[in-house]
């Protein structure tokens, strides 16, 4: 009988370790043919988005990732490293062993010369260096640390800064900022080489817009992701076969068979940015002794006035702004220097929170006007960017001087608020020429009086997108690099990523929406509950072990003693 119960028992042990073994084939094969990741995190903070999975699922050759973040850094660059290589680590999955990835410390070469030669290196391929303030040994310690990776793909290389975020957040949010937008960044890094974009923009000229060479760096940018053409309004039929066009400063009129053609490029889908100053302003005549600001006769008011908004000839004036070299005396017979704040530069650093503009770096704006809108049926106005709380409207016509930067500033005139100076319009927009006959001049006689869904972006300050140029050499500055400050702004970035969202509303831009959250722990609450917590974590573990010992032998004394 007994004999019997142990043959039984042994073979149902037998079936049950053959069933698991089965299991965890048979589970072994799924994983194997069936790919999936679970992110259990509230934000989702380690999900890639479908169209980066998409992108790098496309990828034909390898893309190799040099990372300058090792080392021995505080908890918040820890973090930012840490977060790289997870994301990393994802992207190696969803192409398909098309990634491979290192982790290099430049502090790591031991002789002076060839670190001092590699920094140099790093610094010219575009990775912007960071001191970094740390406690070692009781002491204050100053490191040169590359926030910033390499991406090779078939003979090219791209530098990526992963040290992001507005320099007005504190340190921890702006660390966080970066973590945020570290997927966004790689993954358009590896899309600008490995994916030659075939959207085509038009940089329209013929109505006194800025120069080649003054937008020399936005077009060559935006070159790494589109085809540019650049062309003058009058003298094409039509803007059909381009994608999205850029209209930076106009000073000259425009003739209704020019407006005809932009009306009809954006009924038929096309896309626009209009960088527009309503007011003619600029340093050359102020530093020559003063001018008065005054209205430009661009004959675009009933254009934009039909989209939903209107570009008022005001001029705003702002505390938070920009500084201008002046001449404040002379030492013998050389003029004394001075920055001084010009408060016609407004620094522009609230921003929507919209793809476009989020976690990006202040902008600076020259002689920039305030927007209003109207009625239109069935468009979306989002005001991208903002200047700050303390602005001054002034109406034309504007009397501009140097000397006004010398004034003692009058709070009490400074009063008017936020004022959105850019706005993203989406919709189906209404035709100009509605119930209207085509003006002449142009082929198309057939006018399109409603649109289908596109989009459009206005900004009130030309300046946005002009780079200076370096008056020794001839070549053009960064966009938004201030020469007198060396300082650079995020002019381009706003630029390029309203030209992306445009053109891609649901591609990689909105990856930039993501969202990690800040949970800091309560400094007073851990300095005053610490020794609990301390004890808490080493007598509970212990307590609950010697629990389960105990237990466990009764249970088993209880079981052996029947016998």
């Amino acid at each position: 009988m007994v004999k019997e119960q142990n043959k039984s028992r042994r073979s149902s042990d037998i079936l049950v370790f053959l069933a698991w073994v089965g299991g965890l084939i048979l589970l072994n094969i799924l994983a194997a043919n069936f790919f999936f990741r679970l992110d259990l995190t509230e934000d989702k903070r380690y999900t890639i988005a479908p169209v980066t999975k998409q992108m790098l699922g496309s990828l034909e050759n390898e893309v190799v990732v040099d990372v300058y973040l090792e080392g021995d850094f505080p908890a918040g660059f820890k973090r930012l490293q840490q977060s790289v290589r997870e994301t990393l680590d994802e992207f190696r999955i969803y192409a398909n062993g098309n990634l491979r990835y290192n982790f290099i410390d430049p502090s790591a070469i031991s002789d002076e010369k060839q670190r001092i030669a590699f920094y140099t290196s790093l610094a010219q391929k575009g990775i912007v260096p960071a001191n970094l303030r740390a406690t070692e040994d009781g002491k204050q310690v100053e490191r040169l640390v590359f926030p910033g990776a390499v991406i090779r793909y078939q003979g090219k290389e791209t530098a990526v800064n992963l040290l992001k975020g507005n320099l007005a957040a504190s340190p921890d949010q702006r660390l966080n900022q970066s973590v945020e937008g570290v997927e966004y960044e790689m993954a358009t890094a590896i899309r600008k080489m490995a994916f030659q974009g075939n959207k085509i923009i038009g940089y329209i000229t013929g109505q006194g817009e800025l120069e080649q060479q003054q937008v020399t760096d936005l077009l060559g940018s935006l070159q790494e992701y589109y085809r540019v053409a650049r062309g003058e309004l009058d003298q094409i039929p039509s803007l059909d076969g381009l994608d999205l066009i850029i209209v930076a400063k106009p000073t000259q009129p425009y003739s209704e068979a020019d407006k005809y053609k932009i009306d009809q490029f954006i009924m038929k889908g096309g896309k626009a940015v209009f960088f527009v100053d309503p007011l003619n302003a600029n340093m050359d005549s102020v530093g020559a002794g003063g001018m008065f600001a005054i209205p430009y006769n661009l004959n675009l008011d009933d254009l934009f006035f039909r989209y939903g908004i209107r570009l008022n000839p005001t001029m705003i004036m702002d505390l938070n702004s920009g500084f201008i070299p002046m001449v404040t005396g002379y030492l013998g017979d050389k003029p004394q220097t001075e920055m001084i704040n010009w408060r016609f530069y407004p620094l522009l650093n609230n921003f929507s929170k919209h793809p476009i503009t989020r976690n990006i770096d202040a902008v600076y704006s020259k002689f920039v006007s305030t927007i209003d809108t109207v009625k239109a049926e069935g468009i979306r106005k989002t005001p991208l960017v903002y200047t700050s709380n303390y602005s001054r409207i002034l109406e034309p016509p504007v009397p501009l001087s140097l000397e006004e930067a010398r004034l003692d500033v009058k709070p009490e005139q400074y009063q008017a608020g936020q004022q959105a100076v850019g706005y993203l319009l989406e919709g189906k927009f209404t035709s100009l020429f509605r119930n209207r006959r085509a003006p002449g001049g142009v082929q198309d006689k057939k006018v399109q009086e409603q649109g289908v869904d596109t989009k459009i972006a206005v900004f009130s300050d030309g300046d946005l997108v002009r780079n200076d140029i370096n008056a020794r050499t001839g070549q053009a500055y960064e966009l938004g690099f201030d020469r007198y400050n060396n300082v650079t702004f995020a002019n381009k970035e706003l630029a390029i990523n309203t030209v992306h969202y445009l053109l891609d509303s649901e591609g990689l831009i909105n990856v930039r929406s993501k969202e990690i959250e800040l949970r800091p722990l309560d400094k007073v609450r851990v300095r005053e509950e610490k020794t609990f917590w301390q004890l808490l974590n080493l007598v509970t573990p212990i307590l609950l072990l010697g629990i389960f010992g105990v237990s466990r032998y009764y249970l088993r004394k209880r079981k052996y003693e029947r016998f």
